[in-house]
């Protein structure tokens, strides 16, 4: 390493022994200033820390039980990594909720390689999703789950962008009604019905499950219409479940986002995808593994693992010693949450993080926590 330069008048310097504490002393040989150079390692830090979150590495094997990192690497838990503002739009972007429990939810979309938008949230909303929207181009086609207040979002977000519904998660809202065992001949045939949409790969076929299911609506139309007088003299729908998944297939094919993946218009260049796989298992579940991984973090610490892994899987992540730099801390995002009015705490969002009142609550002063139950 070079001679540092002088703080005063920018002249080299030269070693002149060493301070009490042991560290090299400089002196410039020009205007007579002394000063001790520090070496900032926090850049490298980072990076063991996140070489540590990211991967199954444990504390424990770690020289003296992982204390030494723990006093060290501290200090990064602290850090909120952001979401980038996309600016390239994508044919096709996924977005999905991961819950964490206790009311915390953190809504993610990615394209096929990358997480392109985080945004943490009590619950599935409509003003959520538009923020986690806001900052993403508008794509040609979005893949989703169903998720509360999704599709109000994008009619206010992403006017002009086709939404796909996940066929699997039809097929299993339709099974959680009737089981993979239903008891009476109308279930059985709708829940076959529900599984043909698995296999459904052209128009034609989509206009015959349309009209199947429309032919067994009319069947059982008196069957679901049998009502039934409880003691308190009630009454109620005899089978509400069936009534139910009907329903649930019925407001799809309505909406016309069942088959939107057999557009021609759209599929033309390439097949869009039918479901919500690539983010289930390529951004979900290796969030949840890595929450495994390193089992034992409180809510708020699961949630920065969960931002953190998306930085570092979006398009573009900083290097460590930048990302130190321009990254928001607890500190600096409690100085904007200081400076809400009463209204924006409990309704508005912090920008680029995620809803306010969250952050109130995972900040709550009170000894005794309350507000996650």
């Amino acid at each position: 390493m070079g001679a540092p330069h002088c703080p005063v008048c920018g002249r080299k310097m030269a070693k002149n022994g060493k301070t009490t504490a042991g560290r090299t002393r400089w002196r410039c040989t020009s205007c007579g200033a002394s000063a001790t150079q520090r070496i900032d390692n926090a850049a490298k830090l980072l990076d063991g820390f996140l070489g540590w979150l990211l991967t199954r590495a444990r504390q424990a094997d770690m020289p003296g039980g992982g204390r030494t990192f723990r006093r060290r690497c501290g200090r990064f838990w602290e850090i909120w990594p952001m979401p980038p503002k996309v600016e390239r739009p994508r044919r096709v972007v996924y977005v999905d909720g991961i819950h964490l429990g206790r009311k915390a939810v953190v809504l993610i979309a990615s394209d096929d390689e990358k997480a392109l938008g985080w945004h943490l949230c009590r619950s599935e909303n409509s003003r959520a999703w538009a923020a986690l929207m806001s900052r993403i181009a508008a794509p040609e086609v979005v893949v989703s789950d169903g998720g509360d207040g999704f599709a109000k979002a994008l009619r206010k977000t992403w006017p002009k962008t086709r939404h796909q519904r996940c066929v699997f998660h039809a097929f299993s809202q339709v099974r959680r009604y009737t089981t993979t065992r239903p008891r009476t001949q109308a279930g059985v045939e709708l829940y076959g019905l529900a599984r043909a949409l698995l296999a459904i790969t052209t128009i034609k076929e989509a206009d015959g499950w349309v009209q199947a299911l429309l032919a067994w609506s009319d069947r059982w139309a008196g069957f679901l219409a049998e009502t039934t007088r409880s003691e308190d003299g009630r009454v109620a729908l005899t089978h509400e479940r069936l009534v139910k998944a009907r329903r649930s297939l019925v407001r799809l094919v309505n909406a016309g986002t069942l088959f939107t993946y057999l557009d021609p218009a759209l599929a033309s260049a390439e097949p869009l995808p039918s479901t919500n796989n690539r983010i289930e298992g390529g951004v979900n579940a290796q969030l949840r593994a890595m929450l495994r991984d390193h089992r034992g973090l409180s809510v708020e610490r699961r949630i920065k693992a969960i931002f953190w892994w998306c930085y570092m899987h979006s398009p573009d992540p900083l290097p460590a010693a930048e990302i130190l730099r321009v990254m928001p801390t607890d500190r600096s995002i409690a100085a904007i949450y200081e400076r809400l009015d009463e209204r924006q705490k409990l309704e508005g969002t912090i920008p680029r993080w995620g809803d306010a009142i969250v952050w109130s609550e995972l900040h709550n002063s009170e000894p005794y926590r309350m507000d996650w139950d």
